[in-house]
């Protein structure tokens, strides 16, 4: 007989709302292996789904996917965060100012997650950041930015909970080197992301803290490495810099 546990009941609903969310369209017998499930177990877990209007099938294919229903809730949620509202206008021109994608994002445990994307018109490639995604903070730009707004015994345990790995040959993976890196960070005032977290990518960030004063904020802009030589981080430092400025004048955070 099959445990009624709630706690196991609830982790495999969220389990197969996750794979949905990271797979797209999937069959029953996909998910069954993927979940290490029997049919019938992922049967009454999606058809509970559907009748909540989560999860829909495709009556051609017989595939499972989850409905827009998602994107109401994560709106309904972005739209309660008062710092997108705040700091949109300024994310809209620094995109403009710097013709390269601009994001907010909003710590998250050991990630960081983007909570606004702006494009510069201008910009002809598109970068895969999406909102609602995470990073980890130990390899980000954004991360690292609000790290080293936080104590040290703070970066410490961040450091000891995330899955430290070569995300890319650029990843930081040693402590001693990331304790100097967050180091660098607190005398320039701006922290970079080179080709840490994707290949190919380079972002300069600063940290901006939320209404009770805590690094729970950061704003990037990132680009092409061709795009991002030193000479081009010295022209964007002064505008990120002068953004972080002017929202914290509005959050009254400094």
């Amino acid at each position: 007989m099959e445990s009624k546990n709630p706690i196991q009941v609830s982790e495999r609903i969220f389990h197969t709302i996750e794979y949905l969310a990271q797979s797209g369209p999937t069959g029953l017998q996909d998910l069954s292996n993927k979940l290490g499930l029997n049919k019938s177990t992922v049967h009454r877990i999606l058809n509970s789904l559907i009748c909540m209007d989560y999860v829909r099938q495709d009556i051609e294919t017989l595939k499972y996917s989850l409905s827009f229903k998602f994107c109401r809730i994560s709106n309904q949620i972005l739209s309660q965060n008062s710092m997108i509202d705040i700091a949109r206008p300024y994310i809209k021109q620094l995109a403009e100012r710097s013709g390269e994608t601009v994001h907010l994002v909003q710590i998250d445990h050991i990630h960081a997650v983007y909570i606004d994307k702006v494009e510069s018109p201008r910009n002809s490639v598109r970068l895969v950041s999406m909102v609602g995604k995470s990073i980890p903070l130990y390899c980000s730009g954004v991360g690292k930015a609000m790290l080293a707004d936080m104590p040290d015994e703070k970066i410490r345990s961040v450091w000891e909970q995330s899955d430290i790995r070569k995300i890319t040959e650029y990843t930081i993976t040693d402590l001693a080197d990331f304790q100097e890196e967050i180091r660098k960070i607190r005398r320039n005032g701006y922290s970079l992301d080179n080709e840490e977290n994707e290949p190919g990518v380079r972002c300069i960030a600063v940290s901006l803290k939320s209404f009770q004063g805590k690094p729970s904020y950061a704003l990037s802009i990132s680009a092409p490495k061709d795009r991002m030589e030193d000479s081009r981080i010295e022209e964007l430092k002064e505008m990120i810099l002068n953004t972080k400025e002017k929202i914290s004048q509005e959050t009254g955070s400094f």
